[in-house]
């Protein structure tokens, strides 16, 4: 008699993880592949594919993402595990200043706004405040005044640059 013998493999893969960070780029974005968070998944046979479920990431997932790695052997067997993906922002806003010309009032003073000397600043993901170091003028600042403008992004990150401020007394 011949007897039929049917060989299965009904053993998963072994998924082993890890961790890892991820900075943004200038565009605000950042991808990963299934290999950098796979840390020597095995399987009694051989592997097919590796995939994870998120392979792109943005501004609006700065900080620990869980990620889920899928191993799937040649006989269709999978398993899965987690790794956590901290995406950073590491980039510091590009300030783009403007000069300006302001005239004191009939008391002698000045104010400007950091919007005034802003002339465009960006950043990859977004600005969260603009500051200057000074936004008052009176008669002792007539000429020119260099300003600093400082922007702070989201994320903490901060960038400076100047500006003059010509201030004028016209009022006679």
């Amino acid at each position: 008699g011949t007897a039929i013998v049917t060989v299965e493999d009904s053993i998963a893969p072994t998924v082993v993880t890890q961790n890892m960070k991820v900075q943004l780029d200038a565009n605000g974005t950042a991808t990963i592949t299934a290999a950098q968070i796979n840390n020597g998944s095995s399987d009694n046979c051989a592997i097919d594919t590796i995939a994870i479920d998120k392979t792109s990431f943005d501004c609006s997932n700065i900080g620990a993402n869980t990620i889920t790695l899928t191993i799937t052997d040649v006989n269709g067997s999978s398993s899965t595990g987690t790794a956590i993906v901290t995406v950073e922002d590491s980039i510091a806003p590009t300030v783009i200043t403007q000069n300006i010309i302001v005239q004191l009032d009939a008391n002698g003073v000045a104010t400007i706004t950091p919007e005034q000397i802003n002339n465009g600043s960006s950043d990859n993901c977004a600005i969260a405040s603009l500051d200057l170091d000074k936004t008052s003028f009176d008669c002792s600042n007539v000429g020119e005044n260099t300003v600093t403008l400082t922007i702070t992004d989201v994320n903490g990150n901060t960038s400076t640059g100047t500006a003059i401020v010509t201030v004028e007394d016209s009022i006679v």
